[in-house]
């Protein structure tokens, strides 16, 4: 089979299927891990600490304990839910060791000529501008929650994991994970009820899967 037919293969199998392969001795399949979960897995970094460099390093440090680890597991859960206990773990590890608080860094401001040519044609001036203010609006609210909250919100809202997910993922019971979810929401919409955006908050979904 030539390897654009193969590489092609592989990326239809399921997480479960390439995992089997790379414990086999594929490495090709967990490259194909890599860059299913890459992307994803540097998100959740950059949105528990907050920067660039060090969510980068946690991402590569994941990849590199999940392939050292992958004997070990055992299908017991997601691979995407154990590839995120990893990550996790790491980020901590490193609030930990650096020993300060996460700091969600605001996108740098642009010009309006870049703002321009980066809106959709739908989009006007002053609605991204707008949007762009809400998003460092959210953020310097996110960094003052309480890590818990933050990382419930994080993996709930932007990540799409399941109440029953997250509390497999971080070893908690349901309820409290629920519980981390609504107080902490609770806290962003209160910092975010005098912003001049308050309206746009889309945090916090009522289905309760």
């Amino acid at each position: 089979m030539a390897r654009s037919d193969s590489a092609a293969l592989r990326a239809t199998w399921t997480d479960e299927e390439l995992v089997a392969h790379s414990i086999g001795g594929d490495t090709e399949s967990f490259n194909q891990l890599i860059v299913r979960w890459e992307r994803p897995i540097f998100a959740l970094a950059y949105r528990v600490i907050g920067r660039e460099e060090d969510a980068r390093d946690v991402c590569q440090e994941t990849f590199l304990r999940a392939f050292r680890a992958l004997g070990g597991f055992r299908g017991q859960s997601k691979f995407s839910s154990w590839l995120y206990r990893i990550a996790l773990n790491l980020c901590r590890d490193w609030i930990r060791r650096e020993r300060r608080a996460p700091v969600v860094q605001a996108p740098e401001g642009v010009d309006l000529v870049q703002l321009a040519s980066l809106r959709e044609p739908s989009e006007s001036i002053e609605d991204l501008v707008s949007r762009r203010d809400m998003s460092r609006i959210v953020a310097r609210a996110m960094a003052a929650l309480p890590e818990e909250q933050r990382t419930a919100i994080i993996l709930k809202e932007y990540h799409g994991l399941t109440f029953q997910e997250i509390a497999t993922l971080i070893d908690c019971p349901l309820s409290t994970v629920k519980t981390r979810l609504y107080q902490g929401l609770s806290v962003l919409r209160r910092e975010l009820a005098a912003g001049p955006a308050a309206g746009a908050l889309r945090l916090g979904r009522s289905d309760a899967s």
